[in-house]
């Protein structure tokens, strides 16, 4: 069993070295075939690699290589072992990466007219690409070391920092590229971040609904009898009025989502419900 077990870690491992070397060629080839001719900064040590390629003329995968070694330094010092370990492949597989595609942006060009869909593709690319990278479990090494390092030390939030950082590489993109670029910046960021939550997540196929209403006993017939759902009640007490209630759970496909709401609202007009994607739902009937 042992011997077994082994075996299935080592594969395990070498499936997620094979998503991170995946997710790190596709963002070193969008990064030389797209961002780079476009002055799209969008944050990160890229970011920063294409504002001194532009100031001082320093190749964009050295400044990489040079800025992700710094992080790593930052890692080894505060940061724990996983971290660091993460960071240290990271650090020389992707400025590597960058270095050897290259020379693809010799064998395509951007039409200017195209660049608002060529912003889009590159957001759903870079974001098919980081969801590969988080699934791998590996950390994509860079500013994350510091913004782990603000948490830990300064319990500054993640995301909080995260987004100052990048905020600021953005502002000083904007300052050499144009507000134009700026605003397509903006964009592919966020197309990044929806796909790789969706990549991460997968697409909600079910609401969870959390239903506190006065008419309890309809909601639930409503729910169970006219739609054929599984419904679970339990006891909840208001925080500020301290009066106990009861909170209706049900899990409902999300084509049954409209239905749903206006039900509640025909039976009770006040009602109060909250609706959540509900991602995995195990077991039930």
């Amino acid at each position: 069993m042992d011997a077994i077990k082994k075996i299935v870690d080592e594969n395990h491992k070498l499936y997620r070295m094979f998503l991170l070397f995946i997710s790190l060629l596709i963002s070193a080839i969008i990064y030389n075939m797209f961002l780079l001719p476009l002055n799209i900064v969008t944050g990160g040590t890229g970011g920063i690699a294409q504002i001194t390629l532009f100031v001082f003329d320093i190749d964009p995968a050295f400044m990489v290589l040079i800025l992700s070694l710094l992080c790593t330094i930052i890692s080894v010092a505060f940061l724990d072992f996983d971290k660091t370990a993460s960071t240290i492949v990271v650090s020389f597989l992707y400025p590597a990466m960058v270095k050897l595609t290259e020379p693809l942006v010799n064998y395509m060009t951007v039409n200017p007219n195209d660049i608002f869909i060529v912003v889009i593709i590159t957001g759903v690319i870079l974001g098919f690409a980081n969801g590969l990278m988080y699934k791998s479990g590996y950390s994509n090494g860079g500013l994350t070391v510091i913004t782990q390092t603000l948490y830990k030390y300064f319990h500054i939030p993640v995301g909080k920092s995260g987004m100052i950082l990048n905020g600021i590489i953005i502002l000083v993109g904007g300052y050499y590229f144009g507000i134009t670029a700026t605003i397509y910046a903006i964009i592919s960021l966020y197309i990044r971040s929806v796909i790789t939550d969706k990549v991460l997540l997968g697409v909600s196929n079910n609401k969870a609904f959390y239903i506190i209403t006065t008419e309890e006993e309809q909601v639930e017939s409503f729910l169970m009898k006219d739609l054929c759902h599984n419904v679970t009640i339990f006891d909840v007490k208001g925080a500020f009025l301290e009066k106990k209630q009861k909170v209706i759970f049900s899990v409902i496909p999300s084509r049954e989502y409209y239905k749903v709401t206006e039900g509640i609202k025909q039976i009770d007009k006040n009602a109060f419900f909250v609706v959540t994607d509900a991602y995995e739902v195990v077991g039930g009937k």
